[in-house]
């Protein structure tokens, strides 16, 4: 009779130490947090867009002088369906040239080639302004070939934006992030040439991106249009504000 027995123990239970379901759930939510933050000001700005900017620009007098500038080969841009001007899917938009690819700028030569601008509603400073530059991260741009800040004609001026939470008025990528929450009634400063001009805005316009009106010159008097694409963070559209010189 044998003495001792031998019983194969059951195995243990395996403990898989499980997420809590709460974790899921939070993760879920700040997902979509992060979402709206990114997708808010997109959404808002083409809701409000209507009502606030879409707006018919100011018809000019006949007894205005208007001059359309000069059209040239249009560069950098691919034909579609026979449009020169649509752009490539790639088009890099930091340079200026590739904006209004039917109406290149000119680069002119002037005794001065940069001078600063500054918004106080928007807290920008003397900012960089380059007469007939390219390069959207380094400054604003003066497109070539538009009027000369305090002399009759339209001063065009380009600058990058993006989401409004990345907005910085000393980073040139984000600097007119803010430009859609400008009034009627705001000021820009510009010093050019020695001389601080003031001029006072107007109008706000959105606008197709092959819109080229914001070129035209009127020299009725001294005007100058800031340029950005709306809505923030995206290429569909151009905001034109416009600015008239303030006289004594």
């Amino acid at each position: 009779m044998a003495l001792y027995r031998y019983v194969k123990a059951p195995p243990a239970a395996l403990h898989v130490r499980r997420k809590p379901k709460e974790l899921s759930f939070v993760l879920m939510g700040l997902g979509g947090v992060l979402l709206l933050w990114a997708l808010y000001p997109i959404l808002s700005f083409a809701v409000t867009s209507d009502a606030l900017f879409s707006q018919i620009v100011t018809p000019v007098a006949e007894s205005q002088k208007i001059i359309k500038p000069a059209s040239f080969s249009p560069v950098a841009f691919a034909a579609v369906d026979g449009d020169a001007s649509t752009p490539t899917a790639n088009a890099d938009y930091s340079n200026a040239n590739l904006w209004y690819p039917t109406s290149p700028q000119k680069h002119i030569i002037t005794p001065v080639n940069t001078y600063s601008l500054s918004i106080p509603k928007l807290k920008i400073v003397n900012a960089n302004v380059t007469i007939g530059g390219d390069d959207l991260h380094a400054s604003l741009v003066h497109y070539g070939g538009t009027g000369l800040p305090g002399q009759y004609g339209n001063a065009v001026v380009f600058g990058h934006s993006t989401l409004p939470q990345f907005f910085s008025p000393t980073n040139y990528t984000s600097i007119f992030s803010l430009l859609p929450t400008l009034k009627t009634g705001d000021e820009i400063l510009v010093d050019y040439d020695g001389m601080t001009y003031k001029y006072t805005i107007y109008e706000m316009v959105v606008l197709d991106s092959t819109d080229l009106s914001v070129l035209e010159q009127r020299f009725d008097d001294s005007y100058i249009t800031l340029v950005t694409c709306v809505p923030p963070g995206t290429y569909w559209k151009r905001l034109n504000v416009q600015a008239k010189l303030n006289t004594l």
